[in-house]
């Protein structure tokens, strides 16, 4: 059987699908969301290039998009998988877009005219979408899709499509099929941290203490305040920001023992960008060790401190407010000193998490999870990639935390071994 299923449509799932086509094997790529690219679509730039998020990765969605090895599904989700290695059929559940796909042109007409305001969660809840969308203007499908559960049917999307493209409720409904397929790719990402288990640290409860992926989309140029760094509570440019590391990391007590192996680099990241904005910001990083450990990384960190980023080794007990900042003291290991910073915003760099329904998804798919609760191999040393069911493959962070360079490389990997599975028959 020439066929092949990858299930998520983020980095390391592009990567392996692009990789398996390419070997002349047909893949149906499934993504649950209305577009493909993950989390590394909602990013500004990435480490330690400063290169551009989207121009890395939206040639690659275009090209799975184009490829003719590849059938894309969005909106669907994969309910069971049956059978064994060269014969697996995987049932899936395609939900509606109540779009005519074959006539949306994504011109964006309907969402100019949709009166309906929502929380976008694409900008992480920052900005606000309408009940009819696009999550990011370079989605992959250009399709919009419709929000029935926030849509008034006021009918203005209707009458303004000239390709009379977008159904009514009654008129879209759920699909089940099944496909079948010698071999299984899973890259199905993670979940950051819910920040609001940390409650020393009051999110939600103070405006301006915000998440790394609230903060990534504010600083985007095409995020909700046009790349404008803000804060929350009024709209004024912040004096003073602060970066609290290791939330949702090497906490036991939360049960997130491990290092999310990203949270370092990338408040540098964002550290620098304001830097480069505007000088004038005085920026902090509150950090416990800083684990600069990849090419070039060490480097980067030198680079951010001749920039004037301060780095403190110590963590706060509490943060409070008060007369409109955010206090926050904080002992410094190295010097014995102890110091209150008075921040504008306050930047809490949450830890890569499993996905909620991880081990759901792993019962479904008939292969585990660790003690953490990301998906196991059968061998870290031996067979990364591999799961305990021969012919199941998974890639990227939802089997651990890993950068995009490693999630690119384990998409390869899996595709490979998909490869080298097919070929044995």
């Amino acid at each position: 059987m020439n066929e092949a299923v990858v299930i998520g449509g983020g980095i390391a799932g592009i990567t392996a699908a692009l990789d398996i086509a390419g070997h002349g094997i047909h893949v149906s790529l499934i993504e649950r969301e209305a577009s493909i690219g993950g989390h590394m679509a909602m990013l500004d730039k990435t480490f330690p290039t400063n290169d551009c998020s989207m121009c890395i990765l939206s040639p690659k969605m275009v090209e799975v998009e184009r490829h003719p090895n590849i059938t894309l599904y969005t909106c669907t989700e994969v309910t069971a998988i049956e059978g064994e290695a060269g014969n697996f059929s995987v049932h899936v559940t395609s939900h509606p877009r109540f779009i005519k796909e074959e006539d949306c042109t994504g011109c964006g007409d309907c969402v100019e005219v949709c009166p309906v305001e929502v929380y976008n969660r694409f900008d992480a809840g920052v900005g606000v979408r309408k009940a009819i969308y696009k999550a990011h203007p370079q989605v992959v499908p250009n399709l919009v899709i419709r929000d029935k559960d926030h849509c008034i049917d006021c009918g203005l999307c209707y009458d303004v499509c000239g390709k009379q493209a977008v159904l009514r409720d009654n008129e879209d409904t759920e699909k089940d099929f099944i496909l079948n397929a010698g071999t299984i790719v899973i890259a199905t990402g993670y979940d950051v941290f819910d920040a609001r288990k940390k409650t020393p640290y009051k999110y939600l409860s103070i405006p301006d203490v915000i998440t790394s992926l609230e903060f990534e989309r504010i600083i985007n140029a095409s995020g909700p305040t046009g790349g404008k760094i803000k804060r929350i509570s009024d709209g004024r440019v912040p004096k003073e920001i602060v970066f609290i590391q290791c939330v949702g990391s090497r906490d036991i007590p939360l049960g997130c023992p491990s290092c999310s192996a990203v949270c370092c680099m990338y408040a540098i990241k964002n550290a620098m960008l304001i830097k480069e904005k505007s000088p004038d910001i005085r920026v902090s990083i509150l950090y416990m060790d800083i684990r600069a450990y990849g090419k070039g990384y060490q480097e980067y960190y030198d680079r951010a401190e001749a920039l004037g980023v301060r780095f403190i080794r110590g963590m706060p007990g509490d943060i409070y407010s008060t007369n409109g900042t955010v206090s926050v003291v904080v002992e410094n290991t190295e010097t014995k000193e102890v110091e209150k910073i008075n921040a504008d915003l306050v930047v809490l760099s949450v830890g890569i998490r499993p996905n909620e329904d991880a081990s759901a998804i792993a019962e479904k798919f008939g292969i585990t999870c660790d003690d953490t609760g990301f998906f196991s191999c059968a061998d870290e040393k031996c067979g990364p990639v591999k799961t305990l069911k021969p012919g199941i493959f998974i890639a990227g962070t939802c089997k651990e935390p890993m950068d995009i360079p490693d999630s690119v490389m384990e998409g390869g990997a899996a595709a490979m071994q998909a490869v080298m599975t097919m070929m044995r028959g």
